[in-house]
């Protein structure tokens, strides 16, 4: 468990799920459209599933232990995939910085990473904007990289996917 100034970072558990199920019902970004919740047992099989993983790291507001977002880190040797995914009734407050901030600090220091880098849809504003502010740098754009979802028609609908990335020594533990 780590805490911030407003945040407790730490593992899922059961009660978590009706908090999980309100933000991951409908999936405000296209990534997590696969990760759509049907129903409250889905949540509760999911907020099952993810406690009894190490990637997955619950965002809970500190005073209140209120479920906000999650995040992720996916070890591939000295390298970490992280994303995230917050309620957008939580959006503006600086949450997911303050998450994300805390989550690369961690991982830099105490889990020795070399490299963090991050998958984002070229129309995801906010997490764009995210990556930027944590001094992540554009590595690439992955033209029509992936589809979430189809149209219509049921043709497949592909979304450019940009690559962020951070090595230990380009990162300042001040921003």
């Amino acid at each position: 468990m780590i805490e911030t100034t407003r945040l407790v970072l730490r593992h899922f558990d059961q009660e978590d799920a009706a908090d999980l199920f309100e933000y991951l019902h409908k999936p405000a970004a296209s990534c997590f459209l696969s990760l759509a919740l049907k129903d409250m047992s889905d949540a509760g099989n999911e907020a099952r599933t993810r406690s009894t993983s190490d990637e997955h790291i619950a965002v809970c507001l500190r005073e209140s232990g209120k479920l906000i977002g999650d995040l992720f880190a996916v070890p591939e040797q000295d390298t970490i995939s992280i994303g995230w995914n917050f309620n957008p009734r939580f959006g503006g407050m600086g949450y997911a910085y303050e998450a994300a901030k805390t989550l690369v600090a961690h991982l830099f220091r105490e889990k020795a990473a070399r490299r963090l880098y991050a998958y984002v849809e070229d129309t995801n504003m906010p997490s764009r904007r995210l990556c930027e502010k944590l001094g992540m740098r554009q590595e690439g754009v992955f033209k029509e990289f992936v589809s979430f979802r189809n149209d219509s028609f049921g043709t497949p609908i592909y979304e450019n996917t940009m690559q962020y990335a951070m090595l230990r020594k380009e990162w300042s533990p001040c921003s």
